[in-house]
């Protein structure tokens, strides 16, 4: 079967999934509580056209010379975020952080929209799945614009992957979102991802590529309607990552992102 038939008929498949109430295979145990949250998960992983690498066969070396300035790669086993990934579990952050204020950002490229709300309020009304048909301007979710002070004692357990570009520093964003959420196509510098809980899907082109894509479309909606009928020389570099999986993005890389469940997630940006 060629790319195009197999987009179609994974894209076709993420589709029905959906509307029917698609219902995955059983999440992983230690769901963290996040599984609990709903029931609807998107199933199609999708390509993995990335490099995926055990971060004991990469050095620091190897990384800067092969990756660092020039493609993506996905890491696995990079850190041990055991503490990490326990503070982040639902109940943990509640407990921690319920009451304090979180900043929604609209899901469209320019993110100019932002709302600020309790964290149990967002994860008890603003966390679900979202609809294939609702603008990213009708979109709201949490990622990125996070009160560094209030969060510093949760960020401080998180340990960074150990690869670092020349003359810059860490500045972390951490994110709770539901199934079928993301951001769609934007750039900036470069930086890793991380997923704690849950699976995001993601979709880069190099900085001379400039995808099409609507800015104020999802990336749900650019998935179902616009990534099935792009020719060969269109189709972009893609892979979902998982728990214990690092995903490095060079600088100015185009990419998008695709929640396939309740994900919680923290990406290490290098300024």
């Amino acid at each position: 079967m060629d790319r195009k038939a197999s987009v179609l008929t994974s894209c076709a498949q993420l589709v029905l999934l959906w509307f029917v109430g698609l219902k995955a295979a059983e999440p992983p145990r230690d769901g963290g509580g996040w599984s609990l949250n709903s029931e609807f998960r998107l199933q199609d992983e999708g390509l993995c056209n990335i490099d995926v690498l055990d971060a004991s066969s990469v050095s620091h070396q190897h990384f800067i010379e092969r990756y660092a300035f020039r493609r993506p790669v996905i890491l696995r086993d990079v850190t041990d975020n055991t503490r990490f990934r326990a503070l982040c579990s639902r109940s943990s952050l509640l407990e921690e952080y319920g009451e304090r204020r979180v900043r929604l950002s609209t899901a469209n490229t320019h993110s100019y929209r932002k709302v600020d709300v309790p964290l149990q309020e967002y994860l008890d009304a603003w966390l679900r799945p979202q609809a294939p048909d609702v603008l990213g301007s009708e979109t709201l979710y949490f990622f990125g614009d996070n009160n560094v002070t209030e969060w510093q004692r949760l960020l401080d357990q998180y340990q960074p992957p150990p690869y670092q570009l020349p003359n810059t520093s860490r500045a972390y964003s951490f994110g709770i979102a539901g199934p079928g959420s993301g951001v769609p196509f934007h750039w900036h510098g470069p930086g890793f991802s991380e997923v704690v809980y849950g699976r995001k899907r993601w979709f880069l082109y190099p900085p001379d590529q400039e995808p099409h894509f609507h800015p104020n479309h999802t990336t749900l909606s650019w998935v179902t309607e616009t990534y099935p009928h792009l020719p060969e020389g269109e189709a972009p570099l893609e892979c979902t990552i998982s728990p214990g999986q690092v995903l490095y993005f060079p600088d100015r890389w185009w990419h998008a992102t695709l929640n396939l469940d309740t994900s919680v997630f923290i990406s290490t940006f290098l300024g």
